[in-house]
């Protein structure tokens, strides 16, 4: 049957120029939107429920891991106490006793020097001071607990940290300030670059009005000395100049060439846009091409299962903080949560059976599992 109607003139007239006939197939236009608006929004709710019963889950497991005295793990790394009471910040339905007691032990920690680490003479007079003062600033600001005149002395901790001078560790973060030797890696520097930016709006409150700060040009350079600028690994970055955690090879001039991996990229991708890089620049945008042709939510990228949950959890940060909600075809979001959400054990933790960086730790892997799903939702 022809769709078209004959006029009197005899010209042939398309049916669906009628008014009616438009009018209708508006009307078969919204609703199909409609329906498909709501079936986007029903997928959607009972993903986001799915990612809040596994983080009630492993928030629970968390709340019966603390000790009396409020820490989690070892009393002597106040990061590990950090983690959790950072996990339990974001999820918002912790009991406040919990949250406030690892506030409290965190905040004990803290040295007259600001930091927040236990000392440890063998290890260059401190323990670990950056790592965990920097891990410290950034959670005891989410849990809105801590006194600003105790995370203003702390944001002084980190910048003092920064390496000057004009070499290549310049404007980098090692673990420890107080470190016998000049030492700097991206891992650290991220993490400080990340409290830092994080904890800014703090600087209004100090007395007197000079401000403490980063030397950002300085961290941002530091950066972008370790990341690849073409071959194989073009995008990538690496550790540091020195270790080679992701292996390593030798050039045609005979220059021994440290790996890119997959958790420093994203380290890389989080501080350029700490130091107020968009995913438009182009240090940026090959960074993410790196993690586009490297993509996999199975293993750290040349790593492999070590660093594994720390990977999770910079990768989230990182294309949070970069606005991007795909990765190639990836929806990064929903591949990571649903993958996290397979590893979960039946006590509600996580863990690595690869205990390289302490991932054998469950409140380790669980904190930065909940961190990652939070991101997520």
């Amino acid at each position: 049957m022809s769709a078209n109607l004959p006029r009197a003139d005899g010209v042939i007239v398309d049916k669906g120029s009628f008014p009616q006939t438009k009018a209708l197939n508006m009307k078969k236009s919204i609703m199909f939107a409609v329906l498909s608006a709501a079936s986007i929004i029903a997928t959607s709710a009972f993903a986001d429920a799915k990612i809040d019963a596994s983080i009630k889950k492993g928030a629970e497991f968390l709340l019966a891991s603390q000790s009396e005295d409020g820490h989690w793990s070892d009393a002597q790394m106040p990061a590990l106490t950090a983690l959790p009471v950072w996990a339990l910040s974001g999820w918002g339905q912790a009991p406040g006793e919990a949250v406030e007691k690892g506030v409290k032990f965190v905040l004990g920690t803290q040295r007259e020097d600001g930091g927040f680490y236990v000392p440890k003479p063998g290890r260059g007079g401190s323990g670990l001071g950056n790592y965990n003062t920097s891990v410290c600033l950034s959670s005891l600001f989410v849990s809105g607990k801590a006194p600003a005149a105790a995370l203003l002395r702390a944001r002084e901790y980190v910048a003092s940290s920064q390496l000057t001078g004009d070499d290549t560790m310049a404007g980098g973060f090692g673990y420890d300030k107080a470190s016998r030797r000049r030492y700097a890696d991206l891992s650290n520097t991220s993490y400080a670059m990340d409290a830092m930016r994080r904890t800014q709006s703090l600087e209004e409150m100090r007395p007197g009005g000079k401000k403490v700060d980063l030397d950002w040009d300085k961290a941002l350079a530091f950066v972008e000395n370790l990341m690849k600028k073409d071959g194989p690994d073009a995008g990538g970055a690496a550790y540091n100049e020195r270790t080679p955690q992701g292996g390593s090879s030798t050039n045609a001039q005979g220059k021994v060439m440290l790996r890119a991996y997959g958790s420093m990229t994203y380290a890389a991708v989080l501080s350029m846009c700490h130091a107020n890089l968009d995913r438009g620049d182009p240090r940026v945008r090959q960074s993410l091409e790196y993690c586009e042709k490297n993509w996999t939510v199975e293993e750290n990228p040349g790593m492999g299962n070590q660093g594994l949950y720390y990977f999770y959890d910079i990768m989230a940060r990182a294309l949070s903080a970069a606005g991007v909600e795909k990765v190639g075809g990836h929806e990064w979001k929903k591949e990571l949560s649903g993958h996290l959400m397979s590893l979960q054990k039946e006590d509600g933790s996580w863990a690595n059976d690869n205990n390289r960086f302490w991932e054998a730790d469950p409140v380790l892997c669980t904190s930065f599992a909940l961190l990652v799903l939070e991101l997520c939702r």
